[in-house]
């Protein structure tokens, strides 16, 4: 679909996390006008596992534009082949966390280009361009940024608390290792300052996974508040559930009530507004910083669909 009866003109910049971010991001590359879209996303996630550098965020956002993405899983590649891990677990390796055969050559390709000193943006921006994608798939910094749980089992790592014990142990808080040291890259500042922007889309990603450690990078949140065009979120809640991910059970836990209100307040004068599921049209009706449209993506016309309301939003907002 072309880029030409987008709802905006300009640039558009997007923040993303894995799985529910995705989606958004493929509808947005559908109808933002070519070399407009920049998807910006999260490395908190980030983990060294057999030796190799993992990006699973960066990984599923650009397999998912690529129209390589395990579409029964929402991660890993399509088609995949499993004989490595197969071979791992013959001998005694750790098995927690599954790298398909051809998920393992991205990150294979990867940590020997960081190890030849490469930045993680310049490897993303490669890897993203020799499957097929045409928007620039940023990550939010090049230093290292750990995203720590710290549960009634003790502090986990990211991925050790969401693939090793599923969720499982009670969240207390959230550190994001590396922060205090991380900038941003110079690709990221030119995209926020780009004379044309016209709108920032926060993804339906967790906030306080996905996006929160994006926003610890130094100076981003600072430049995010300064941009004069709209910024934008989508809830990943619907009608108190999350639909994908520890969302829901998360802020049950940190004493949160699951609602849009929540999010809302979570994201606070950082955006404009807070696009919520049509189920929950009540809350709505209470704030006039929410707008409501169907965010369950199903398909990609339900992707493009929540892209052009957004756009289209954005299209009729203007900041002082």
């Amino acid at each position: 679909m072309s880029g030409a009866s987008a709802p905006v003109t300009g640039s558009v910049v997007a923040l993303c996390g894995g799985i529910g971010g995705a989606k958004l991001a493929l509808g947005l590359s559908r109808v933002v006008a070519p070399g407009k879209l920049t998807v910006i996303v999260n490395t908190g996630d980030d983990f060294v596992h057999l030796g190799l550098h993992v990006s699973p965020d960066i990984d599923t956002v650009v397999y998912t534009l690529a129209g390589r993405s395990n579409a029964e899983t929402g991660w890993g590649r399509a088609q995949e082949s499993w004989r490595f891990m197969e071979a791992v677990a013959e001998i005694g390796g750790e098995t927690w966390f599954s790298l398909g055969d051809t998920d393992l050559a991205t990150s294979a390709v990867r940590t020997a280009r960081l190890q030849n000193g490469d930045r993680l943006t310049v490897i993303t921006r490669d890897i993203a361009r020799a499957l097929g994608v045409g928007c620039a798939i940023l990550p939010v910094t090049d230093d290292a940024l750990r995203t720590m749980v710290e549960t009634s089992e003790g502090i986990l790592p990211f991925q050790r608390y969401f693939v090793g014990r599923k969720c499982q142990p009670e969240v207390k808080g959230l550190r994001f290792d590396g922060a205090g040291v991380a900038r941003t890259t110079a690709e990221v500042r030119a995209a926020l300052t780009a004379p044309d922007l016209a709108a920032v889309v926060i993804c339906p990603s967790n906030p306080y996974l996905s996006i929160d450690p994006m926003l610890a990078v130094a100076g981003l949140r600072e430049r995010l508040a300064s941009v004069r065009a709209p910024v934008i979120a989508v809830s990943p809640i619907v009608a108190g559930r999350a639909l994908k991910g520890p969302l829901a059970k998360m802020m049950a836990e940190l004493g949160k009530p699951v609602t849009q209100d929540s999010i809302l307040s979570h994201y606070g004068d950082l955006i404009d507004l807070l696009v919520v599921d049509e189920a929950d049209r009540d809350a709505v009706a209470r704030n006039s910083r929410m707008r409501v449209a169907p965010t369950v993506m199903t398909g990609i016309d339900g992707k493009i669909a929540l892209a052009r309301t957004v756009l289209a939003l954005a299209a009729g907002l203007g900041r002082s």
